[in-house]
């Protein structure tokens, strides 16, 4: 089968296949054993991961991707984004070798910055996220490679350290690393530094243009290509029948990010006027009365703009814009029936 989107964009299409790519996406929306039950689903429907989110006070996500990993048998499980500044870099080198030791070859690292207020709000300065950054990802590299690492920066310091093994075998562990970016300094470090990009949601695909755009100076940098660099997206995804009822189920979500992330909505194009006006409704965190209060506020271009939304047809023409636009994995984020939208995508070849 010949494409357009294949021929431009061949990362997005399994190799053996011939099939658009895809993976979901799970905050806490659900019972953990739930996930555990979507993971095995998505993985009989050919779906190649699941990410579990960390983005909030809610759940953390490693004890989900052992939960994923332990009742599955080839699908991925990613971290979709662990933050860069709770967890000592050793640490998280070592937890991410254990995840390994559970599904050896099927794990993801996906590291982000965070985010303010939250960050502030438990003590974080996120000063310098670009150098944190840096360090932490080439250090938990070398560990995860078995080296023993020595290093003195300024957010990591190790001494003569390593992953030391005592009753198993000395290997390096297949852990690729993915920055969770959304500003452009950021996408350009990670197209120098990273595996891979794990690109926001709620962007519109023209804000993918300005980040491959960075990732590809990034990776200028360091003498790579963008073809090195795995660029899966998070996409909101709702899809129903009935196309009001699909926009109107993404519709809080958005105001909710409108309101307590801007500064992603302002990336994507979102007018100003509009953020002023959700700004006055939201206060942090936002009451569910108040998200709802202020999604009145918001059309349905803007969601339309910012999600996969509406009818499967349209769910899967919006989610194949992003494809279009750089992304090789879309990784759906599903509002409303989980397994209608895994079947949704099912066996997709990224056109229809």
């Amino acid at each position: 089968m010949s494409t357009t989107s294949q021929a431009t964009n061949p990362q997005a299409f399994n190799p053996q296949t011939g099939k658009a790519r895809v993976a979901i996406y799970l905050q806490d929306a659900h019972r953990i054993r739930e996930g555990m039950e979507y993971a095995q689903y998505a993985e009989s429907k050919g779906f190649e991961a699941v990410w579990q989110a960390e983005s909030r006070l809610v759940r953390e996500a490693t004890v989900p991707m052992a939960a994923f990993a332990s009742v599955t048998k080839t699908i991925k499980v990613g971290s979709g984004v662990v933050d860069c500044w709770s967890r000592n870099p050793a640490r998280l080198a070592a937890t991410f070798s254990t995840l390994d030791d559970l599904a050896p070859g099927r794990v993801i690292l996906g590291i982000g910055a965070w985010w303010d207020p939250l960050a502030q709000k438990v003590g974080i300065s996120r000063a310098k996220p670009l150098r944190a950054m840096r360090e932490i990802v080439l250090n938990v590299r070398a560990l995860l490679n078995n080296e023993t690492v020595t290093f003195d920066g300024e957010f990591v310091k190790f001494d003569g350290i390593e992953l030391d093994y005592v009753y198993q075998d000395r290997r390096a562990k297949d852990v690729p690393i993915y920055i969770g970016a959304t500003g452009m300094q950021m996408m350009e470090l990670t197209g120098e530094i990273a595996d891979g990009v794990v690109l926001n949601y709620l962007v519109s695909p023209d804000y993918n243009k300005q980040a491959i755009e960075a990732l590809t100076n990034g990776a200028d940098k360091a003498g790579r290509k963008i073809a090195d660099i795995d660029r899966p997206q998070l996409v909101v995804c709702s899809v129903h029948e009935d196309r009001k009822t699909a926009l109107n189920m993404a519709r809080e979500m958005v105001t909710q990010y409108l309101g307590q992330q801007p500064h992603i909505m302002k990336a994507s194009g979102v007018p100003q006027s509009l953020l002023d006006k959700v700004g006055e409704v939201l206060t942090w965190p936002a009451t569910h009365e108040q998200v709802t209060a202020a999604s009145k506020l918001v059309p349905d271009e803007i969601v339309q703009m910012l999600t996969a939304s509406g009818t499967p047809a349209e769910a899967r023409a919006s989610v194949k814009h992003y494809i279009d636009n750089g992304a090789t994995c879309p990784i759906l984020y599903p509002l409303g029936d989980v397994k209608a939208m895994i079947d949704t995508f099912a066996d997709w070849d990224g056109v229809k």
